[in-house]
């Protein structure tokens, strides 16, 4: 059974950082890219940044230059640091993995980030 535990959240002032981390235990297939998502009430899911196993990381505009995603392999685990943290920024912060072989996606309960101004 996958298992995605996400940590680090929390109350910060804008222009704060904070490095959130998520961890998969379970883990039974090659996965082919970790990440995070965020979901803003009454929108859909969007994708925050991601990281390829070959180490290829995507960001969204928004985060670009502010946001550095990372993977330690070995250890099924993300990371997020999150610097120059905005109010816009607030948000549940989800953990993905994807299963290389069918595209399957696992997600982890989230982590609440509030960057109050």
């Amino acid at each position: 059974q996958v298992q995605l535990v996400e940590s680090g959240g929390g109350l910060v002032q804008a222009g704060g950082s904070l490095r959130l981390s998520c961890a998969a235990s379970g883990i039974t297939f090659t996965i082919s890219a970790m990440g995070w998502f965020r979901q803003p009430p009454g929108k859909p899911r969007e994708l925050v940044a991601s990281i390829t196993s070959g180490g290829s990381a995507s960001y969204a505009d928004s985060v670009k230059g502010r946001f550095t995603i990372s993977r330690d392999s070995d250890k099924n685990t993300v990371y997020l640091q999150m610097n120059s943290l905005k109010p816009e920024d607030t948000d549940v912060y989800l953990c993905h993995v994807r299963n290389q072989w069918n595209s399957e996606d696992f997600w982890g309960q989230g982590t609440q980030v509030t960057v109050s101004s």
